[in-house]
């Protein structure tokens, strides 16, 4: 259909014409790449009309093509973690993985869009700015710690300036404002860069992946098989980890403790297979916590199985035991041909069924698969933010709608000093969770309800007074916009939004305080603070907490 098109010439008129103006930044400092679109037969035939109308000489094609190999500089780093680079002589924007400010590399086009092109990394001409070496060995492979080569400092001041990015082209707040500056606050750093993670997910698999440089290297072990993380772009492919650097000490002395045994033969153990679904052993979730009396780290192992052989599982337990931080040992069992680490049924294999945490004075109670946060050092600084930010009275007469709220982690560590507080979330468990941790607690004026609030109806907020305040923390893909014009007509006094995604947060706080012209939604909310929190260093995850206030 496009080449019996492009014999009318109003089409190739049009096609010219729309070229020009979506790249008209560019090509006021290149005129030439105007008159070149080499993309495929077709395009190639608008070029030669365009370039004849123009001049007769011969330009290089603005758009990269697919397989050509580029000499570029990284310029920036883009949400989530990509390198932002540009074509010499076009300004055509180029997104690749793994590149870092400064740095000068050759990249091959492995994907192109419309007003941009992706590109892999061949090989490192020049290092990045702010260059250190790497503590981990594994941190070129792993697709866990993008930024571990980078200079801590200068991981968050990028992800700062991704912030402030969003916020004024997604979120439309004009940083010429005066009061803009008082409202985006500088990020808050994370005092500890490593061991930080309380919950660690590895996987088992029958296809072990190898880094290119030891791809002629002679393998230990013949059988393949690997216990470790996902290769990046790779769902059938482990990279083998013998330790990560994220998790805790004891953590890494059970991954030891199973990597030495779990191959033998005389076991009867086999890794999963996604393709032939066969095989026994899925993951091996590692989790952290605090022993309530002590405060010293205590750990749940999890082994997530696509049966129930507990007698298979009896030499690993009998190692891991031996490891004194070693509470909980469970066996989640998954039968589905899927890869997710939720079991079907649960059995406790040693000690206890879960194990406690303390954050904010509270004692939480964590099982194999409750949702916590995963940074639990920086959790006390994200939720004393969210606490400051509430502005409570302390009279013990105000509500709190506590929207998104998991296992009740935030609602419950402002109950204490509020008359009551309402938690909506739709996982059953979690609500669950949460009951108990009031529960534990002893906190008796917190309701917490299963309900999914991407599909509330007009009968959503009858249940609960009118809150003084409101919460929300959304997962990843934001607020649904039944929600948001539900909290428009609420017209709650204070909003304290925490997001994971700055890109979402940004959208979201566009309606609230812009509105939406095109469904007629009028926006009520004035932004008062927006704050970044760097809860994962050496990755591209960002946290904000946002005040909003009714105008």
């Amino acid at each position: 259909g496009l080449r019996r098109l492009n014999t009318h010439p109003w089409f190739q008129n049009f096609r010219a014409s729309s070229y020009s103006l979506s790249t008209v930044a560019s090509l006021s400092a290149s005129p030439s790449s105007s008159s070149s679109i080499e993309d495929s037969e077709e395009t190639q035939s608008i070029t030669t009309t365009t370039t004849t109308k123009t001049n007769n000489k011969k330009t290089e094609s603005y758009f990269p093509k697919r397989g050509q190999t580029l000499e570029l500089v990284c310029e920036s780093l883009a949400f989530k973690g990509k390198g932002v680079c540009k074509v010499a002589d076009t300004g055509f924007v180029v997104m690749c993985d793994r590149a870092l400010p400064g740095e000068r590399f050759l990249g091959r086009v492995t994907r192109k869009k419309d007003n941009y092109a992706e590109v892999s990394k061949v090989k490192t001409i020049s290092p990045h700015w702010d260059f250190v070496d790497a503590p981990c060995e594994y941190a070129s492979d792993c697709g866990g710690c993008k930024t571990q080569n980078m200079l801590y400092e200068a991981q968050v001041r990028a992800k700062e300036q991704q912030v402030h990015e969003l916020v004024v082209h997604v979120g439309n707040f004009s940083d010429k404002d005066l009061e803009f500056n008082s409202i985006t606050r500088p990020i808050v750093p994370c005092d500890i860069q490593f061991h930080y993670r309380n919950k660690m997910e590895f996987s088992f698999g029958n296809k072990k992946w190898l880094p290119r440089d030891m791809l002629h290297e002679k393998q230990t072990d013949p059988s393949g098989h690997a216990l470790g993380l996902h290769a990046p772009g790779y769902f059938d492919k482990v990279l083998n980890v013998n330790k990560c650097l994220l998790q805790s000490e004891p953590a890494n002395m059970v991954l030891t403790a199973v990597q030495d045994c779990w191959r033998d033969p005389n076991l009867g153990l086999s890794p999963y297979d996604v393709h032939s679904h066969g095989g026994f052993l899925k993951h091996l979730m590692l989790r952290t916590g605090r022993d309530v009396k002590t405060g010293l780290p205590e750990l749940m192992v999890n082994f997530v199985t696509s049966s129930y052989k507990p007698e298979l599982l009896m030499p690993l337990v009998e190692n891991i035991s031996a490891i004194p931080e070693v509470v909980s040992i469970v066996n989640n069992v998954n039968t589905s041909v899927g890869n997710t680490s939720v079991g079907e049924d649960e059995y406790t294999l040693y000690g206890k069924s879960s194990i406690t945490e303390i954050l904010r004075g509270l004692t939480f109670q964590i099982s194999a698969n409750s949702f916590f946060q995963t940074n639990s050092h920086q959790a006390e600084v994200l939720y004393k933010l969210i606490e400051d930010y509430s502005g409570l009275r302390g009279d013990g007469t105000e509500v709190v709608l506590d929207l998104f709220c998991g296992t009740g982690t935030i609602g419950l560590t402002l109950a204490r000093r509020v008359r009551h507080v309402y938690g909506y979330e739709v996982v059953p468990q979690a609500i669950s969770d949460a009951r108990r941790n009031a529960k534990l607690n002893n906190i008796y004026n917190a309701t917490f309800v299963q309900g999914d609030l991407n599909k509330i109806d007009e009968n959503f907020g009858k249940d609960f007074p009118r809150p003084d305040i409101v919460i929300s923390d959304p997962n990843r893909p934001g607020m649904h916009m039944k929600l948001i014009k539900f909290l428009l007509k609420l017209k709650a006094p204070r909003i304290i939004y925490v997001s994971c995604n700055p890109a979402t947060c940004a959208r979201d706080l566009d309606y609230l305080c812009h509105g939406v012209v095109e469904k007629n939604i009028n926006g009520c909310y004035k932004l008062k603070r927006l704050q970044p929190v760097d809860m994962f260093p050496h990755t591209p995850h960002i946290e904000c907490v946002c005040l909003l206030e009714l105008h």
